[in-house]
């Protein structure tokens, strides 16, 4: 087992982004920021062009999720946690599977990507929880849950020990977020309720 100092470096801030998000503290989104920015360069280096791609995407999410969390809430105050609704949901799965049919086709025909539909899939996937977290969808937690099972056996499949050690802390802290968050979600309602 052999740990590069990059991919050492990448799994340091994600931890840290991963937990501070947990805690619904914004400075979940610069860590996240200098997190992707690493795994860039690590997902690269593996051949995993969607999962490099989605890093490039995580940037613009990020800074997207910082705005919103401070300044999303009504009259731009900060966000609250909110559940998700049968409607973006069903928008939400569909776009999943166009993204998936799409960047599959697309890496399975044109590149030399080692997991191509997986890759495909995880990717489109994880964008949609990324997105879903920076709305502050107690459901993004679940659907971390799910992509982290998967990436676990995808990088450890590829030789990225080190992160598939960090996909598994991810799971105990998507499971750990879903009920902090589901806590924070209940206290709000009680509080607008009274």
């Amino acid at each position: 087992m052999t740990f590069t100092p990059l991919e050492t470096l990448a799994a340091v801030f994600g931890a840290v982004s991963v937990y501070l998000s947990v805690k619904e503290n914004v400075w979940s989104w610069p860590t996240a920021i200098v997190n992707v920015t690493l795994y860039i360069l690590v997902f690269w280096r593996a051949k995993l062009y969607a999962d490099m791609a989605l890093q490039v995407v995580y940037i613009g999410i990020s800074v997207y999720g910082w705005h919103q969390w401070l300044h999303g809430g009504a009259g731009r105050t900060a966000l609250p946690v909110t559940r998700l609704t049968k409607r973006v949901a069903a928008a939400l799965v569909g776009i999943g599977a166009v993204s998936v049919l799409l960047l599959g086709t697309i890496l399975g025909r044109y590149t030399d990507a080692a997991l191509p539909w997986l890759d495909s899939t995880t990717t489109a996937t994880s964008l949609i929880a990324q997105w879903m977290m920076a709305k502050k969808i107690l459901e993004n937690w679940l659907v971390w849950v799910a992509v982290d099972v998967v990436y676990i056996g995808m990088f450890l499949f590829k030789s990225l020990t080190l992160t598939a050690v960090l996909y598994a802390v991810f799971l105990v802290l998507s499971a750990t977020g879903y009920l902090q968050w589901k806590k924070s979600l209940e206290s709000h309602a009680a509080r607008a309720a009274a």
